[in-house]
């Protein structure tokens, strides 16, 4: 199937769908429509998650099943792209759940990682960073990444290939959450959901801080600079980071299957290899089944 016959949806309940249209048109040709009900399903050959507010999606998603369609249509086999809010609706796995659902983060599922929900911060919080460049794409150097109020991948199952990985303080909502998540980890526990925690839990005596962003370059091994998943190792302090809390190396692409997920926004920058490289997977996937 050649680039004109596909047929890629991006879910537009609620997000950033127009702009990961425009991409996916200016950067392949390909046709794309916007979904919102079960029966435009039928109509594609793959579908993206965009970004924006999961909270709001799983919400609207449920109202009409749509939400039982979309696992289904996961099922299937089809590519699936989520970004950012899309990303944490694809995964298994979730901590700093929404708390303003009563049953939790409503996930649609298929892919298996931890996410950690806003583990970046509030808006106040967005940045760009480099971060790889898509296999197959990495004419043109390092990705710039961005990132609002953006989730991350803690932890990937067997068989995810991991695209790219980033050092990062979570915020202090995250952090705190994150001491929580080690503490069941260590008690034996097997954690699927869990919610938000009390992001002002502090030392007595402690205030409240917000500090200007910082980027600090942390010296790697020769080994560890051949790895093609990290762009450039650095640790970065943003505005509400957890005091004393130390970076971590978190995911922020992943690939299992036909399904891929970024932490990040590719369709917020004109940097196009990102689509290009899920237009790729689409073609490769649809030429399968003929």
């Amino acid at each position: 199937m050649t680039t004109n016959e596909v047929v890629i949806g991006v879910l537009a309940l609620q997000g950033s769908f127009e702009e990961h249209q425009e991409c996916i048109e200016k950067s392949t040709g390909c046709k794309t429509i916007q979904v919102r009900t079960s029966s435009q399903l039928e109509q594609i050959d793959a579908i993206i998650f965009p970004g924006g507010e999961s909270t709001a999606m799983g919400l609207i998603g449920s109202i009409d099943g749509m939400w039982s369609e979309l696992r289904k249509f996961v099922d299937t086999g089809k590519p699936v792209w989520g970004t950012c809010a899309g990303m944490i609706l694809l995964a298994e796995r979730c901590v700093g759940a929404s708390a303003v659902i009563e049953n939790g983060q409503s996930l649609i599922g298929g892919i298996d990682v931890l996410v950690c929900r806003n583990y970046f911060g509030s808006q106040i919080s967005s940045f760009e960073m480099k971060t790889p460049a898509p296999p197959g794409f990495e004419n043109g150097g390092d990705y710039s990444g961005v990132f609002i109020r953006a989730p991350a991948i803690l932890a990937a199952g067997d068989g995810i290939d991991i695209l790219g990985k980033v050092v990062a303080t979570p915020c202090r909502q995250a952090a705190v959450v994150l001491r929580e998540l080690e503490n069941k980890i260590a008690a034996g526990e097997n954690v699927v959901m869990m919610g938000v925690m009390d992001a002002l839990e502090r030392k007595s005596g402690q205030d409240i801080k917000y500090v200007d962003v910082k980027r600090e370059i942390i010296s790697s091994s020769e080994e560890e600079k051949k790895d093609p998943t990290v762009a450039e190792i650095e640790k970065i302090e943003l505005p509400g980071a957890a005091d004393g809390t130390n970076a971590r190396e978190v995911i922020c692409a992943a690939r299992f299957n036909n399904m891929l997920i970024t932490a990040f926004h590719p369709e917020l920058t004109e940097d196009y290899r990102w689509h290009r490289y899920f237009h790729k997977m689409v073609v490769e996937s649809s030429a399968l089944k003929e």
